[in-house]
């Protein structure tokens, strides 16, 4: 996959962005002044990047996702990884048919819930799954493949289903092994 080289990444005019990054020419993004891209981070093709994001160290973010921070913000901590074609959302429109939906509806007529997502450090987000507004998945998190975050999770577990539910503790070995990493990388 060819990736944007020094030159095309800072003529986008991020808000902040780290070294050794790798991000397919076939990303877009949107607002990219309001994006900040830490160290080592790779973006894969045909993902849409939007808004407030913070974007921490070693992150993965796979083809066909959706980061769409709008003006709360998504931050994904170091290590985490956003698996093919999931989606993470900051706002929602009230769908109960009190109100108008669409971004081409003045603010008057609608009504929007708009919170920030946090993604501690070391979470997964399965294939597919959707995050909504407000949530918070806290360091550790694994969510299976096809499922919806509608809720906060708890630090180290599994989560999977419609709605992600908890259903298993995740092994903290990762911690051991990030010291590892850390350690090996200071001494090159």
């Amino acid at each position: 996959m060819p990736h944007l080289t020094q030159e095309q990444l800072e003529a986008l005019n991020f808000k902040k962005l780290g070294k050794n990054i790798k991000i397919s020419d076939k990303t877009t993004f949107y607002y990219p002044h309001q994006i900040e891209i830490g160290d080592n981070t790779r973006i894969d093709d045909f993902c849409v990047i939007s808004g407030n994001i913070v974007i921490g160290k070693y992150v993965h973010i796979a083809p066909f996702c959706l980061i769409a921070g709008g003006e709360k913000g998504i931050t994904l901590g170091d290590f985490c990884g956003v698996s093919y074609a999931s989606q993470i959302f900051t706002q929602s429109d009230d769908y109960t048919g009190q109100f108008m939906v669409s971004p081409l509806i003045p603010e008057k007529f609608k009504r929007e819930y708009k919170a920030p997502v946090k993604l501690d450090k070391h979470v997964i987000i399965g294939a597919n799954s959707i995050v909504f507004p407000g949530v918070h998945i806290e360091e550790g998190c694994s969510i299976g493949a096809m499922s919806l975050v509608n809720k906060n999770t708890k630090p180290w577990g599994i989560y999977i289903g419609i709605p992600a539910k908890r259903v298993k503790e995740k092994s903290k070995d990762i911690l051991r092994h990030e010291e590892e990493f850390l350690a090996e990388i200071s001494l090159s």
